[in-house]
């Protein structure tokens, strides 16, 4: 019954909303999860049909599977996508979801790497080896850009402009922005090209593909992962640390040094400045000794 309104949606996720494979699969599974609540309480509804009553029980029924807050809200954002394309397609006249209260979520904030932890952790890359050599040049450039560790293992050496320090990223949905490069990881990519990446054999279709395994294919996001994992552990850094602790230490390195928020944002590749707060959180330290510099009521207060 809800097969063709899928596609429909399916479709409209793809080409209006220009969002990734994962991204629409991810909806899609949501959608599933509301028509197999419905088969299951016997409910035969089109879209058309569903009232603000079926949402909530289907809310509940999704929390009493066990499911976290955040899932759950991403469900409901799922459902409200849905009923805006079927608003736009003129499926339905009225919108269900308007008035469906999703979880209150706890923002927890990721730890961040200081300097000199994130110095610490590089120094642990054995640079005589080609992998370690690779590796240099992968954490320099996530640390240098702010990058999503699935926009460094598809980064293409086409979308580098070094010489103008500047490398070009696709990020959530395809959307494409220009990203400064620092010159430490400027170095270290062409380290990597000349010395390493040049004497491989390459996999047909990955030719453009900037990081490579020993195979000649690109990298898994897991790889980095477990690569990062054990450089944490021999610098002996007790943080909760992933490839994304990175890119929040980036945004928050940046913000304690005085950055914009908005050009932030900007290189982060966010939609909304909302998600850009919550990456850059200021340490309580760090608040301090701004008042004291900078309020009247806090000057000569130590």
């Amino acid at each position: 019954m809800w097969d063709s309104y899928k596609k429909g949606f399916k479709a409209w996720l793809q080409l209006e909303k220009s969002l990734s494979d994962n991204s629409v699969y991810a909806y899609l599974q949501d959608l599933d999860k509301l028509t197999s609540f419905l088969l299951i309480n016997d409910e035969k509804k089109n879209p058309t049909d569903i009232e603000l009553k079926n949402l909530e029980d289907f809310v509940k029924w999704v929390h009493e599977l066990g499911m976290t807050a955040t899932s759950q809200a991403r469900i409901i954002s799922g459902l409200r996508s849905f009923y805006k394309y079927c608003l736009l397609e003129q499926i339905a006249d009225k919108d269900p979801t308007v008035l469906l209260e999703a979880p209150k979520l706890k923002r927890l904030l990721p730890d961040t790497l200081s300097f000199d932890e994130i110095e610490r952790i590089l120094a642990k890359i054995d640079l005589s080896t080609s992998e370690g050599t690779r590796n240099k040049a992968i954490f320099e450039t996530m640390y240098s850009c702010g990058l999503r560790v699935s926009e460094v293992v598809n980064l293409k050496i086409s979308s580098l402009y070094l010489d103008v320090g500047f490398v070009k990223v696709i990020g959530k949905g395809d959307k494409q922005r220009l990203v400064p490069i620092g010159s430490d990881a400027i170095k270290h990519i062409n380290i990597y090209r000349n010395s390493i990446r040049n004497k491989m054999n390459i996999v047909i279709g990955q030719e453009d593909i900037l990081f490579l395994n020993r195979r000649g294919k690109g990298l898994s996001r897991v790889m980095i992962f477990l690569i990062l994992k054990d450089l944490v552990k021999k610098a002996e850094v007790n943080k909760n640390v992933s490839p994304h602790t990175f890119r929040h230490s980036f945004a928050t390195h940046l913000v304690e040094g005085g950055a914009d928020l908005r050009a932030v944002q900007e290189m982060l590749g966010h939609e909304s400045i909302t998600t850009t707060e919550i990456y850059t959180h200021l340490d309580r330290d760090y608040l301090r000794s701004t008042l004291q510099q900078y309020h009247p009521a806090f000057k000569g207060l130590k």
